[in-house]
């Protein structure tokens, strides 16, 4: 069924508008408040008629209803001014002015057949082997055609800092905004741009206050993998969209590795090719138990065997050698001690510009071979190539914790917290933030953080460690010694004497600390 009115076209079966042979895209309400709107054209329709249908009695407010009818009005060429389709009637509603024809089919080369051709398409490009990804032009819901620009800004600057992403394959801004304005099947889409993933959102305001909505979608399926919702207060133009982009990115990177992860369980063993055996690594890293570790290290190996230049495998078997020394889980210290320094260099060589390897090197070459600031520079040169890469922010953080910049690691966890805060690797950021606290003194806060990031991972040292110090240190010496089992069970050698064997720490203040607290705690010399 169509409804034809003025240079516009209703396709109500495809859920599409057309003018003037253009496909327009709107926000699913605001098809349905329009086609209310034609379908009652005989009549004034009240807006408690419009909530009750549309909305189907919801609470919603006079700006959310007014947005949405001015959306409406520039989705057909109208506006609040002229009035040709859509008529405000004072204190009574709104009325659809237009003439409306209703038919079952439309005369060949009518509106919705045009720009189609009888030509054979060109043959869909093939996905990349790497994941892939097009942003297409956020809806600008806000009624005002003036913001565009500020939302094609955003859409712009999510390009760019995706683009950052070795691993990730970014459609080109010039590619994706031919969308703009268009109704698009996203399995379509896909197809034509050769993607698997798609995000797509929409732009609206109210007063000052922006709000951003997305979600990712795998156009081969169709599936749903994430939405989310982002709000920002108009100003700084250039900071809002900064603010947005970040949370956007930081919100969709780890869901999209979330999603390649998936796929790649569910793909035939025969078939694994490299990037394959790093997803199932990366699954079972982000696990953090002992058995997970020893799962993953002969995965990012065969990753390995399979694409000798692969850095990030690489760099992530190096940092499975540095996690198994954190939790005393080494059974040959300098044997796997040294392995795990050969590779973090060899990762360094073949990722001088990969973040990823960057990052994880950086922090295992730390804790293996203790050069902690040449870790931080390796993290340092990570955050320039990716500065949305919430693993640089918090694997950086623990570097600069080891070497006394205690309130600048504090600064950083917190900010990888807010960048990704789903992230898989929340323990370790959780841990990260008690320790800090627990060198400051905070020891209530310190003990809190730890609780925390002991039920993410009951087999993490650290919390456990940290968690037992802040109670001994605030006078609790129940829990400390409760909290001290822990420790003896994860790690039966740990001692007072070799703490900085365990961990790289650089200020003496910072260790007695650590050690005081352990002491009272029980933790024999």
């Amino acid at each position: 069924m169509f409804l034809v009115f003025d240079d516009c076209v209703l396709d109500l079966d495809r859920r599409e508008l057309s003018r003037a042979s253009q496909s327009v895209a709107m926000a699913p309400k605001v098809f349905d408040l329009l086609v209310y709107l034609a379908e009652h054209g005989e009549r004034v329709v009240s807006r408690d008629d419009l909530i009750d249908t549309v909305w189907a009695g919801r609470i919603v407010s006079e700006s959310t209803l007014a947005s949405h009818v001015n959306a409406v009005r520039k989705a057909v060429g109208d506006d609040g001014r002229q009035q040709r389709v859509i008529r405000t009637v004072a204190r009574r509603g709104f009325r659809f002015v237009a003439e409306v024809r209703k038919t079952d089919a439309l005369a060949e080369g009518g509106p919705t057949d045009a720009g189609r051709s009888d030509d054979a398409p060109a043959p869909a490009p093939a996905l990349p082997a790497k994941p892939s990804i097009a942003v297409l032009p956020f809806v600008n819901l806000s009624g005002d055609a003036e913001q565009d620009y500020l939302a094609d800004g955003v859409v712009e600057d999510i390009i760019a800092a995706l683009s950052q992403y070795r691993w990730l394959f970014v459609v080109a801004r010039n590619s994706s905004f031919t969308y703009k304005g268009r109704a698009v099947d996203i399995k379509q889409v896909g197809c034509e741009l050769g993607v698997r993933y798609l995000l797509e959102g929409s732009w609206r305001t109210a007063d000052t206050r922006v709000r951003i909505t997305c979600q990712l979608i795998d156009a081969t399926t169709g599936a749903n993998h994430w939405a989310g919702r982002f709000e920002g207060v108009l100003g700084d133009i250039f900071a809002l969209q900064d603010e947005i982009t970040e949370a956007v990115v930081g919100a969709i990177a780890p869901q999209l590795e979330r999603a390649e992860i998936e796929r790649a369980r569910h793909k035939p063993t025969g078939s694994l090719d490299a990037y394959d055996y790093y997803l199932r690594g990366m699954a079972r890293l982000h696990q953090g138990a002992r058995e997970a570790i020893d799962q993953a290290l002969p995965l990012f190996h065969q990753a390995m065997a399979s694409d000798p230049e692969f850095a990030s495998a690489c760099a992530m078997a190096a940092w499975c050698h540095c996690w198994r020394k954190i939790n005393g889980w080494m059974s040959d210290r300098p044997r796997e001690v040294a392995e795990g320094i050969r590779l973090a260099r060899r990762a360094v060589e073949l990722g001088r510009d990969d973040a990823v390897a960057l990052t994880r090197c950086g922090h295992a070459l730390g804790h293996l071979a203790g050069d902690v600031a040449g870790g931080i520079a390796l993290v340092d040169r990570a955050l320039m190539l990716n500065p949305n890469l919430a693993a640089a922010w918090f694997l950086g953080a623990f570097l600069r914790l080891w070497q006394g910049e205690t309130e600048e690691a504090l600064a950083s966890f917190t900010h990888a917290m807010r960048l990704s805060p789903l992230d898989p690797e929340l323990y370790r950021m959780q841990a990260g933030t008690a320790a800090a606290h627990l060198f400051l003194g905070h020891f209530d806060t310190a003990a809190a953080w730890a609780e925390k990031a002991q039920r993410e991972l009951p087999s993490l040292l650290l919390a456990a460690a940290i968690l037992a110090a802040s109670h001994a240190l605030a006078g609790r010496i129940d829990e400390a010694r409760r909290a001290l089992e822990t420790v003896r069970r994860l790690d039966p050698a740990l001692r007072q004497s070799t703490l900085t064997e365990w961990l790289p720490l650089r200020r003496p203040e910072n260790v007695a600390t650590l050690r005081e607290g352990l002491c009272r705690a029980g933790l024999p010399g």
